[in-house]
């Protein structure tokens, strides 16, 4: 029986995390492997198990130095990850948005810079056409550090400065943000995360909802087409996406760390992520 190690958030880190746990890890226990937890600032020995997954590892955002550090230790010690650190590395700065656009993926244009200030504003303005503005740090999760911002609004003061990533704000947020997931790059099912009236932010913790949905057109073909623009071998995958104000639909972000892969709602249940996994650990 494979035994596998699922990194969980720290004691301290406040937002709760079982409901999605939970999901995961029934599903590679009803799948044939053994399940272990611990949180990912506290791995200790991993000589035990067949392979690391950070499915759960929350907050490496706010312990970024720690996360990398990890990561090397990780790739030193010769253990199996799933997702390889490579990948994980590539996907924990978000200025990845910026090279996808940039290489022609349709993707919510995305202009990465090292200080934002409003003469940055003034031209992401100019280049999207639009006066409505998300601006984000390269390194988060879960909507930290995100803003809204409209027409005549200043650079928040805790983002001033900083190395930030500046979108157009995508109104069709409020209609849905389509998440597709991948095991081994073939689609498994698709779901829609809508925000809280009055939001943008689609998170649960934040008010978010998510219903199970039909894949829409294209939406596969792009979720593949944005796969094949990170590093190789993704054994999972969810690729959010939404429509444009012409109805194209554009790749929001890759999730290739800890995503929530909404298995509750996979017509298998999350077989064909058990079986990606154990294909994983099986290879030389």
């Amino acid at each position: 029986m494979p035994h596998v190690l699922i990194l969980v958030p720290d004691p301290l880190y406040p937002e709760p995390f079982a409901w999605a746990f939970h999901v995961e890890a029934d599903a590679l226990r009803n799948g044939g492997f053994e399940v272990t937890a611990r949180p990912w600032t506290a791995i200790g020995d991993l000589t035990p198990f067949d392979a690391v997954l950070p499915l759960v590892a929350w907050g490496y955002h706010e312990r970024y130095d720690e996360w990398l550090a990890l990561l090397n230790r990780i790739e030193s010690e010769g253990a199996r990850c799933i997702n390889p650190p490579a990948i994980l590395r590539w996907n924990s700065d978000k200025a990845y948005l910026a090279e996808m656009d940039a290489g022609g993926v349709p993707t919510v244009h995305t202009i990465a810079v090292d200080a934002l200030d409003e003469h940055v504003l003034r031209e992401a303005r100019d280049r999207f056409g639009c006066e409505r503005l998300v601006v984000k740090p390269p390194i988060s999760a879960s909507a930290t550090g995100t803003f809204l911002l409209g027409p005549n609004d200043p650079v928040p003061g805790e983002a001033a400065g900083r190395r930030m990533l500046v979108q157009p704000f995508m109104a069709s947020i409020a209609s849905g943000e389509y998440s597709i997931m991948l095991f081994d790059g073939a689609f498994s099912h698709a779901i829609v995360k809508k925000p809280k009236a009055g939001d943008f932010r689609v998170q649960p913790h934040l008010g978010g909802t998510e219903e199970p949905c039909e894949a829409p057109a294209g939406a596969i073909d792009l979720a593949k087409a944005a796969l094949a623009a990170a590093p190789p071998e993704a054994v999972y995958a969810r690729v959010d996406m939404v429509a444009d104000d012409d109805g194209q639909l554009r790749i929001m972000e890759l999730e290739l760390i800890e995503p929530s892969l909404w298995l509750q709602h996979a017509p298998d249940k999350g077989a064909a992520f058990t079986s990606a996994v154990r294909r994983a650990i099986e290879q030389p």
